[in-house]
């Protein structure tokens, strides 16, 4: 079973990942809703994924993943979402090191396996 962990500032997306995904069969085995505290998580946790949220109150999807590429020894995959469209963060998602991009309207497991098995 695929571990992921949330990165998001809003409580109810968390929420609703949380059940989107476990219904869906990942483990959800924790939520960080800032960049400090997701730094701390993906630490802590070793999740296998992080869902990521681009905009943070403290920093940006972008900067964690490069601080994740940058990291020797464990680098979990990433999959950056935004409640805004690809197209608007340009090649920012091409360069970031991410797996993938999903739309928060279009999360799914599905969507979300595509990316990272």
């Amino acid at each position: 079973m695929t571990s992921v962990l949330i990165v998001d500032d809003h409580p109810s997306f968390r929420a609703s990942a949380r059940a989107i995904l476990e219904a869906e069969g990942f483990d959800v085995v924790g939520e960080a809703q800032d960049g400090r505290t997701a730094e701390e998580e993906i630490e802590r946790l070793h999740p296998d994924v992080v869902l990521l949220d681009v905009q943070l109150p403290d920093t940006d999807g972008f900067e964690i993943c490069r601080d994740c590429l940058a990291r020797n020894g464990y680098n979990p995959q990433i999959v950056l979402v935004s409640s805004r469209d690809a197209a608007d963060y340009g090649e920012l998602i091409a360069r970031s090191g991410a797996r993938g991009f999903i739309a928060k309207a279009e999360l799914s497991g599905e969507a979300l396996a595509a990316l990272v098995e």
